[in-house]
């Protein structure tokens, strides 16, 4: 009869641990730094990740580290597509209410991924595609995550990534992206001001209590996403914010 803790089955909660572990570590790591890091002792460590590699959920790597597997890929683009669903109504909502595209992206392997996006109906509009992946320290939905993080993980996620600067607006320096998630926890919602892209601004919040770290946002050209709209939005994105993270933790 498989063991229990918590009411649960004991040899799972190890199994998600370990991910967990090789996740929060940025994606792979030693046998050791895994032992480090956990109370489970060394054999019961060997024995999870012989099978999770077995399933392909875990890879050994020629440096002999571990690193998460592919078959993780379908399990999260399941979840993804899942999570957008639950958040399409309150991104249509956005989108009536205000006008411009709203999005909504979670944090994964140190870089944001978009997994919804309602668009504006203007002829002239922010797009982004559902799936891509961008870095933290230069978009609204990156630095509102960051803005949830405490100041070592988010040197640690630049120190990882980089500060690529594509527009002269871009943040390129970590002294200078701590100064700006300070600005953020403050007033509670995130401004990315043309540093994604040059001609657009946008206005972004973080989905509180959220399973994981998870931003929607709203964004526009800046002759419309200005400091009247971002008045208007921000209360918006907050019940927005606020309904998905009911969703996310109904039970």
């Amino acid at each position: 009869m498989a063991e229990k803790a918590s009411g649960g089955v004991q040899s799972v909660e190890r199994v998600f641990e370990l991910l967990e572990l090789i996740t929060d570590a940025g994606g792979d790591v030693t046998l050791s730094e895994l032992s480090s890091s956990t109370e489970l002792p060394l054999p019961t460590i060997h024995r999870l990740l012989r099978t999770l590699v077995s399933l392909g959920y875990v890879r050994q790597l020629p440096n002999r580290r571990y690193a998460l597997g592919p078959r993780l890929i379908r399990l999260g683009e399941g979840a993804n597509k899942q999570l957008g669903a639950l958040a399409a109504p309150q991104l249509a909502m956005l989108v009536e209410r205000l006008g411009e595209t709203s999005n909504m992206a979670v944090l994964d392997s140190d870089m944001v991924i978009y997994v919804a996006q309602v668009p504006s109906p203007h002829a002239m509009r922010m797009f982004t595609e559902v799936g891509r992946r961008a870095h933290t320290h230069d978009t609204g939905v990156g630095k509102a995550i960051l803005a949830q993080l405490d100041d070592d993980q988010v040197r640690s996620i630049v120190a990882r990534q980089g500060m690529p600067t594509p527009t002269p607006y871009s943040l390129g320096d970590v002294e200078s992206l701590l100064s700006d998630l300070d600005k953020i926890r403050a007033r509670g919602y995130a401004i990315d001001e043309q540093e994604q892209e040059i001609g657009v601004r946008c206005f972004s919040m973080a989905v509180p209590n959220a399973p994981t770290p998870t931003a929607i946002s709203v964004s526009g050209p800046v002759s419309r996403v200005d400091e009247s709209f971002g008045e208007r939005a921000v209360p918006l994105l907050r019940e927005a914010a606020a309904n998905i993270s009911a969703e996310l933790n109904r039970t």
